[in-house]
């Protein structure tokens, strides 16, 4: 065997530092894991941390640094790459951003200025929803308590326009098409969801760079954000939407500038007050603080606008889980640094939107102080809060004699009311309704009832002069103190809700008729307050602290049905409206087969000239910031529920992947302002999805 077949030549070895991998251009040598979070000033860390853009960068400077000297965040950030100091300073991952693409920005703005903000004031009229937004802008201006199932930012940002520009809420904004006076600044309101839309554009780009896209293709993110039709048309007019989706793509935008931040090593720097150093760079720097509080504002700003940035704040979750999960199983990261990472989020990501949250409904109580149409929809304790709706101390017990006013438990709490008009048809007598406002109308009061054989109850003294407490069991009737009309029902079915087992409910009576037996009616006090019997005798537990309140009845405190004397129905209102004829009043009947909740009432004015002086006052509680703030949710939620029914011109989420329905938001001269999205980036959106998936 020749020496040939055995020696085997070897290449020499490659210098220290020279030799890079085909993937990544760095040295090999470079340990890729573990990954090192907290390095001091000038110790090197692994160039697995570097975006693309670095990792080109570096390569660009003539290949990886040595090991000796190692690769620190400043060395990064202050490449001479190209990369601009404004986004060194900015930090988030934007030092790679060059001077140049800041001036790109401000192009695409320009041009977003122009597509959104050309001939604004076109159209002269009212356009779809601004119907709703512009006459709550009136709302807060007047200061007329309203109530809507949206959160309020985005509504104020509108009403601030048009108070800066001296609107004073005159016009009702009643319909699309209404054409706008002189004296209404439209043009202004719309200048906002304009603006808010103009940002998003930029923001879009610097989104896209912070997750690590080329240049290119965050301005193209940009461009086809910038063209979006649907999102043109819903920033050249008074809507909620745009405010909505800026503040999602700003929530956006700093979340994902935080985790760059988050991801980089901590750098610190000599300070002579910190012995360890300043945090410059990485987590818990001020930059990083920065990106996390803003973060969490403008979640509290997305989901003050509607609550569909729910889905925002949810996104945000479960990103920030993953986060401290993966900072658990860092063998690198002690249980200490893991629960500043935990209370710093907690607390910027949590508590932070909703004290924004909260403060939205804060201006919005302080500034809607005044009673409005959305009264109806909150309690008794709540209406009172507001001004024109307080009402001073009234006697506690209830007699017969007293001059009452009577609230339904359930249905937003109306009045039962009177007035001086019949039914159409029926037995044609004065109608009987559930009024939500404080009236004159709403008075009655408690008379002695009939005896079978129409005759009052023969007693030796007048019922009015004597003091006589009305207790659980005891028949009454009820007189409306404007017309003179008797409470009554009868064996006839009701105007509206024509069932077996529901009766009329209407006035009856006239000069020189004292009524009859159908006048009469029984109280019976709520069985969760009067005891298991029903409430006919009373146990003594009483409502609100109040024992009493359980043994008679008692103003604001006992919770009461009114029985008929001879069906043995129960007066009982629900959410079913009278035709015009009627006002548009809630209905009452008498029910046979009530739902408890429907056929509950309470008195909450009532005035005895029997009563002494000394007599015991009662009045609502108040409620605080919190006990309103906590209603109104539940009233949204309620009403948002309810909120089923179509209209002719809406578009359904089976419709949207491929543009087949769009929505009409206006028409007038042959003319249309119809939502419909860019087909090219709705067509080629869904082709990526469907082609990811």
């Amino acid at each position: 065997m020749q020496a040939s077949d055995t020696f085997r030549s070897r290449r020499p070895p490659s210098p220290s530092g020279a030799r890079q991998t085909l993937t990544t251009g760095l040295p090999s040598s470079l340990a890729r894991f573990p990954q090192p979070r907290y390095v001091e000033e000038g110790q090197a860390y692994g160039g697995q941390m570097l975006t693309a853009d670095e990792k080109l960068e570096a390569i660009r400077q003539g290949g990886a640094p040595s090991l000796t000297h190692g690769y620190t965040p400043s060395a990064i950030a202050g490449s001479s790459g190209g990369g601009s100091r404004l986004g060194a300073r900015l930090g988030g991952g934007l030092a790679k951003m060059r001077s140049g693409e800041w001036k790109v920005i401000i192009a695409v703005v320009l041009v977003a200025c122009a597509v959104r903000l050309f001939r604004l004031e076109k159209p002269t009229s009212v356009v779809f929803d601004e119907v709703h937004f512009g006459k709550f802008a009136g709302k807060y201006i007047k200061a007329r308590y309203y109530v809507d199932v949206h959160p309020p930012l985005a509504k104020l940002l509108l009403t601030l326009a048009a108070f800066v520009r001296g609107f004073d809420g005159s016009f009702e904004f009643k319909e699309i098409g209404a054409l706008y006076p002189s004296d209404v600044p439209y043009v202004f309101m719309r200048f906002v969801p304009a603006i808010l839309g103009v940002l998003l554009v930029p923001a879009t780009y610097i989104t896209l760079r912070g997750l690590d896209c080329s240049a290119s293709s965050s301005l193209l993110g940009s461009i086809l954000v910038l063209f979006e039709n649907g999102l043109i048309t819903q920033s050249r007019h008074i809507l909620l939407d745009s405010p909505l989706l800026f503040f999602t793509g700003l929530s956006t935008m700093f979340w994902v500038l935080f985790c760059n931040e988050d991801r980089r090593p901590v750098t610190r720097v000599p300070h002579a007050s910190h012995g360890k150093g300043v945090v410059v760079n990485g987590p818990f720097s001020r930059i990083w603080w920065t990106y996390l509080l803003l973060t969490g504002l403008s979640l509290g700003a997305v989901v003050s606008c509607k609550w569909v940035g729910l889905f925002t704040i949810a996104t945000v979750g479960f990103s920030t889980v993953k986060q401290l999960w993966t900072l658990l199983g860092d063998l690198n990261v002690r249980p200490g640094i893991w629960m500043r990472h935990f209370m710093a989020r907690a607390i910027c990501l949590i508590f932070v939107p909703a004290i924004f949250y909260m403060a939205t409904f804060e201006i919005h109580f302080s500034i809607l102080r005044n009673s409005g149409d959305g009264d109806a929809f909150m309690s008794s304790e709540f209406q009172h809060t507001l001004d024109g709706k307080g009402m001073s101390d009234t006697y506690s017990d209830v007699a017969v004699g007293s001059i009452i006013s009577i609230r339904h438990v359930h249905t937003q709490g109306g009045y039962l009311h009177s007035h001086a008009h019949n039914y159409p048809g029926g037995s044609k007598q004065q109608q009987i309704t559930l009024y939500p406002h404080i009236d004159a109308n709403n008075n009655w009061q408690i008379v002695q009832p009939l005896d079978p054989n129409k005759k009052p109850s023969n007693d030796t003294e007048d019922p009015l002069k004597k003091l006589t407490y009305v207790t659980p069991g005891m028949m009454i009737r009820l007189q409306h103190v404007i017309t003179k009309k008797h409470l009554h029902s009868h064996d006839m079915r009701p105007p509206v809700s024509e069932v077996e087992f529901q009766n009329e409910v209407s006035g009856y009576g006239f000069e020189g008729f004292d009524g009859d037996s159908n006048d009469n009616f029984i109280v019976e006090l709520d069985e969760e307050g009067g005891g298991d019997d029903g409430g006919r005798k009373g146990n003594g537990k009483g409502w609100g602290g109040d024992r009493e309140s359980g043994k008679r009845l008692r103003t604001l405190r006992s919770v009461f049905k009114l029985r008929h004397q001879l069906t043995g129905c129960y007066l009982f209102s629900h959410k079913v409206k009278l035709p015009e004829w009627g006002y548009e009043q809630q209905e009452v009947t008498c029910n046979k087969n009530p739902t408890r909740l429907n056929s509950l009432w309470f008195i909450e004015t009532n005035e005895n000239d029997l009563l002494p002086p000394d007599a015991p006052k009662v009045n609502y509680q108040l409620p605080g910031f919190f006990g309103k703030f906590w209603e109104l949710q539940k009233v949204m939620w309620r009403t948002n529920a309810g909120l089923t029914s179509r209209h002719a011109y809406d578009s359904r989420p089976h419709s949207w992947p491929m543009l087949r329905r769009g929505i009409n938001f206006w028409v007038k001269d042959h003319r249309h302002i119809y939502l419909l999205g860019n087909p090219f980036t709705w067509w080629m959106s869904t082709l990526a999805v469907a082609l990811y998936v």
